[in-house]
């Protein structure tokens, strides 16, 4: 086999491919008569009913997206470090509470620190403790569809109220008798 050259019989495909002059308004209508020549009406209704279709099923597939997180919950992500050097605390203990000291969930960071939870919209207290540091408490609001984030700076010291207790009355009774 070898091959021919083609043959074009068609002058309409050679003007389409010949470079363009500027268009002026007697252009621009000559351009507009071959569009509306070249292309019927029910080629047209198949072209924008196949976009229409194009776009109801993004949008569908974007609701499908939207629908897989509920309307009314948040993000909580919580980091936690020390607070002299930033350094991670992995293992620390978060605990998400309502208003009403109600446990909504226990977590523990990753080793980088980082804590992620998704929670109903609302006020919650998180309460960040581990056994040689000082407890942080922090009061949050989650909002629907929005994460809310803050960092912990745990600081040297204990979590623990008796620890807590004892300490302040041995500091008390320091501070009376002047040690």
């Amino acid at each position: 086999m070898s091959a021919q050259p083609l043959n074009r019989s068609d002058s309409s495909t050679d003007e389409a491919l010949a470079p363009s002059a500027p268009l002026t308004p007697k252009g621009m209508w000559a351009a507009y008569q071959r569009v509306t020549q070249a292309w019927s009406f029910s080629r047209f209704q198949a072209v924008v009913g196949t976009l229409a279709g194009i776009v109801s099923i993004g949008g569908a597939a974007f609701s499908l997206i939207q629908s897989g997180h509920p309307a009314n919950t948040g993000d909580l992500v919580a980091i936690v470090q020390t607070a002299g050097t930033r350094l991670s605390v992995p293992d620390a203990t978060v605990e998400v509470l309502t208003n009403q000291n109600a446990l909504v969930a226990t977590l523990t960071p990753d080793a980088s620190g980082r804590v992620t939870q998704e929670l109903k919209e609302g006020v919650y207290v998180v309460r960040v403790s581990h056994p040689r540091y000082a407890a942080e408490v922090r009061r949050i609001r989650v909002l629907p569809r929005q994460t809310v984030e803050f960092r912990a700076s745990l600081r040297a010291g204990t979590s623990s109220p008796i620890e807590h207790a004892v300490n302040g009355t041995v500091n008390a009774v320091r501070r009376a008798l002047r040690f």
